[in-house]
């Protein structure tokens, strides 16, 4: 499956079976996060057996049961880093679903487990992505249609396509201000309004408009690529 299939075939799931992930499965996903990693500039990390940190009244609260393994959202401090986890961990999560493994975004309601991951000089956590086999493939939620958010009229293939699969990426409940648009010929831009993990947001919804001949991507600015490039602005941000 190309990645707008597994888009589409993705839902976000919270309770998980008492199953260990295959020592195969296991190596397929350090070497997708390894090379996220090395191009994002970020210190991801796959958690296993570590059960604590979805122990407690939060995770709970939030409906999380049996998260035994998850992959540490690492990075540097600063502006930018969470788009830069949103994009690269959104390329693992859909690396984990072509496995047929299962995964949620979690940005608050767990807990950190220090001596579970390890932070250098100047990095924090900032949220992790529960993984394993869920015990539903997860539900589709209502949402917005393409036309909500754009003029589908005239438009090319391409950046319907993009726009289809943005409307799929995570935290697609707090899509209330997306609107996404063509500037030029070969240019679109997305406006994401949210105050629930916005930038994580900005990042993964840059993958779509990945076109199928390769795109280069630039975080924290221009995606630029042979047909596209995307430009991301917070504008619910302070």
């Amino acid at each position: 499956m190309d990645n707008f299939e597994l888009m589409q075939s993705r839902h976000s799931v919270r309770s998980y079976l008492d199953k260990a992930i295959e020592s195969g499965k296991v190596e397929f996903l350090k070497n997708e996060i390894e090379k996220a990693n090395a191009e994002g500039g970020l210190h991801m990390q796959l958690v296993l057996n570590e059960p604590h940190a979805f122990d407690s009244f939060m995770a709970r609260y939030g409906k999380f049961s049996g998260v035994r393994n998850y992959i540490a959202l690492v990075g540097k401090k600063g502006a930018g880093a969470q788009e830069k986890l949103g994009y690269y961990g959104e390329r693992v999560v859909l690396a984990a679903q072509s496995a047929g493994l299962n995964t949620c975004w979690v940005g608050m309601t767990y807990k950190k487990i220090g001596k579970a991951f390890e932070l250098g000089k100047g990095e924090k956590i900032y949220g992790v992505i529960a993984l394993g086999y869920g015990k539903t493939q997860g539900t589709a939620h209502a949402g917005k249609k393409p036309s909500d958010v754009c003029d589908p009229e005239g438009k090319p293939e391409w950046f319907m396509r993009g726009v289809q699969a943005a409307l799929l990426a995570p935290h697609g409940s707090q899509q209330a201000g997306l609107q996404v648009f063509i500037e030029r010929r070969r240019q679109c831009r997305g406006i994401y309004e949210s105050r629930l993990l916005p930038q994580y947001g900005s990042g993964y919804r840059k993958i779509p408009f990945r076109t199928r001949r390769g795109t280069e991507v630039r975080l924290g600015g221009k995606v630029t690529g042979r047909q596209t490039a995307v430009y991301t602005t917070h504008t619910a941000e302070k």
